[in-house]
């Protein structure tokens, strides 16, 4: 049978007709049967029909390949500070979907979910069953309606991947922020800097500021030429803005030096929209001071002298943060590591990196088809870490259980890992439906549209 968004619809209906949290999440599981398809036209379409409410918002469009969230995170605290109302888009979600959509740090309430996606269903009924809009291009508009029936000021705006086919790029923002770029998802955005910036740099627009961490030369050199070409102011942001007032006197609840990268990046976008938005410094060190963002290097006390530490260092980049965290922060030890990974990032270069670090490794499986087979993790591990104990876990609860006794625990690799640990470590109640495998998409389905224009 040819899957079409009434088959999904049908499959929901079984559960009862009166459509639940449950069952929406249900039906927004279903459209990530549609894959991964890159490109603006169906996006623009549903949100037309939805009455285009991104002509009613005003946007921070963030892309970047590493920092995107936590600096999102800085820039929503920031605004919150000032006593504006702020919406804030990003994915992946770790616990639970409503994590994708909040207003001043509040997620979107189960009903209003409920809500949107009937309101989504009567949307989809018009498009061609080969040509189905994805469950991210829907969660997009989604969140374009709730940000606009809930007046938002200012939307913080993630990008999902890329950015010049991303579904976010409908919206024409304030700002166009890019972290930086790295190495990552270079099946789709290119395996060179230079192709990865390009995709990136697709969320410049003409006369909008932009603002980038950006070191790589070549990369840099694409965003220049992409702000020129569309007359967009650039600013750049190097270790000099890091070490200015008020960042230099700002203890970050964020550890890393990245963090603080990420900070400086906040804070020149800020500036960069000081007519527009006036924030006071007193309302940048509130903000900043305040600032949560979980799954980076956050600390758990999982006994009186067991720290659990969580970070999702998800490709190589990321990973060398992790390290110069570890060794800025714990110099003198190295902690039993539980490490999982997706298949299609760079394991490879992650394992040579992460196995020195480990006193002792616990490799698991992801929970997701796209999953890197811990066998492979294991020889990889070995390259650079020979004699390093290793120990193969069916899941993250075996290997919680086998570390639980450990004084210095890291749970890292991929942030759906991160996710599933920070749910069983938290104590709390685990979601009624599965909502974490929202944040799956299955490569088979993957297709590319036509570019618009």
């Amino acid at each position: 049978m040819q899957l079409t968004i009434r088959s999904v619809e049908s499959r929901v209906r079984r559960c009862g007709d009166l459509m639940t949290y449950a069952s929406a999440i249900q039906f927004l599981y279903g459209l990530q049967w549609f894959g991964l398809k890159l490109g603006l036209e169906n996006t623009r379409r549903l949100a037309a029909l939805a009455g285009n409410p991104q002509e009613r918002l005003r946007f921070i469009h963030v892309a970047g390949t590493n920092g995107k969230g936590s600096t999102c995170a800085m820039i929503e605290a920031i605004y919150s500070a000032t006593g504006l109302r702020v919406g804030l888009f990003t994915s992946p979600h770790l616990i639970s979907f409503r994590e994708r959509i909040q207003v001043n740090r509040v997620s979107i309430s189960e009903a209003d979910v409920v809500r949107l996606v009937q309101q989504a269903q009567r949307y989809l009924r018009g498009f061609p069953h080969d040509h189905s809009p994805t469950f991210f291009e829907v969660v997009t508009v989604m969140a374009l309606c709730y940000f606009a029936e809930q007046g938002c000021d200012l939307v913080v705006w993630e990008t999902g991947m890329g950015g010049r086919l991303d579904a976010t790029n409908i919206v024409t923002p304030v700002a166009s922020v890019i972290t930086n770029i790295e190495f990552d998802h270079e099946r789709w955005l290119g395996s060179t800097l230079s192709k990865i910036a390009a995709e990136k740099a697709g969320i410049i627009k003409p006369g909008v500021p932009v603002v980038t961490a950006t070191d790589a030369p070549e990369a840099l050199g694409v965003i220049r030429a992409a702000a020129g070409l569309a007359q967009a102011p650039l600013v750049t942001v190097g270790i000099e803005e890091v070490r200015t007032p008020p960042l230099d006197t700002i203890a970050l609840p964020l550890p890393g030096e990245h963090q603080k990268f990420n900070a400086a990046l906040a804070l020149a976008t800020v500036r960069a929209l000081s007519s527009r938005f006036p924030v006071s410094d007193d309302a940048v060190r509130r903000g900043l001071a305040a600032v949560q963002w979980a799954g980076r290097l956050q600390k758990i006390q999982t006994a009186p002298d067991c720290v659990t530490l969580l970070d999702g260092a998800h490709n190589p980049a990321g990973v060398h943060a992790l390290e110069a965290a570890l060794n800025l922060y714990y110099p003198d030890r190295r902690p039993v590591m539980i490490f999982g990974v997706l298949q299609d990032k760079d394991w490879s270069a992650m394992c040579h990196r992460l196995s020195p670090l480990a006193q002792a490794l616990y490799l698991v499986p992801v929970t997701s088809a796209r999953s890197a087979r811990p066998d492979d993790l294991r020889l990889a591990c070995q390259v650079t870490a020979a004699h390093l104990p290793i120990q193969i876990c069916a899941s993250i609860e075996e290997a919680l259980e086998l570390t639980r006794d450990a004084p210095f625990r890291l749970i890292t690799g991929s942030l759906y890992l991160v996710g599933e640990a920070l749910e069983k470590l938290s104590g709390e109640s685990a979601p009624a439906v599965g909502e974490r495998a929202l944040n799956e998409w299955t490569p088979g389905s993957i297709g590319a549209r036509k570019p618009d224009g």
